[in-house]
């Protein structure tokens, strides 16, 4: 069995996203010991919150994931996770990211009638040949609950969902991927990708 950690940092879902990638099929370990991290066959990068405290939580921790990166372990960062990953955000002033996947992290505008946050399910345009969303159709349902979203070039972006503004809902870069739904309460379609990203290990 492939054995994916996820990384504690103080932030994030843990044990629901560990019971979704042990119901994919992982042996899914919630670690901070850098030598655990290090023997990783693969990475999650959980987190609910501000982006200013992810990142300093996230500490040292960050080093290891740019060295499991540079190795070529697949790492995918989920909702906080995945903003983590990009170069920068507006959250609480400029923020710099992990630098992983190249693009930014901007909070919704304003638009009457509208909410912020983005709050529960809403569907997914898939770039064609994505190996993370194979089996997965098309306008799929995930569920969501974020204030700020990514924005990616196009060659970095996976998937793509309209709210007030159309977003980056899913991001690659190399080995790095990044959902900013939550695949562990996304119903079959989150297990379905939680195990499809098992799988490129």
């Amino acid at each position: 069995m492939k054995t994916t950690v996820i990384i504690d940092y103080g932030l994030g879902n843990l044990r629901s996203v560990q019971r979704g990638l042990e119901k994919a099929g992982a042996s899914a370990v919630i670690s901070r010991d850098l030598q655990e991290i290090a023997a990783a066959e693969s990475l999650v990068l959980p987190g609910v919150g501000a982006f200013r405290d992810g990142m300093e939580m996230l500490g040292p921790l960050g080093e290891s994931i740019r060295a499991a990166v540079h190795d070529g372990v697949p790492v995918i960062g989920i909702c906080l996770g995945m903003q983590m990953l990009m170069e920068t955000s507006d959250e609480g002033g400029l923020q710099a990211g992990l630098g992983l996947v190249p693009g930014d992290v901007r909070r919704f505008p304003r638009l009457p009638g509208m909410k912020v946050p983005h709050m529960g399910w809403n569907t997914l345009s898939i770039r064609e040949d994505e190996p993370l969303f194979e089996g997965i159709p098309d306008g799929s349902y995930v569920y969501f609950v974020h204030s700020y979203y990514a924005s990616a070039a196009p060659e970095y972006t996976m998937t793509t969902t309209e709210y007030i503004c159309p977003f980056a809902s899913s991001v690659r870069n190399g080995s790095v991927y990044g959902v900013q739904f939550h695949p562990e309460k996304s119903g079959a379609v989150g297990l379905h990708l939680l195990k499809n990203f098992i799988d490129l290990v």
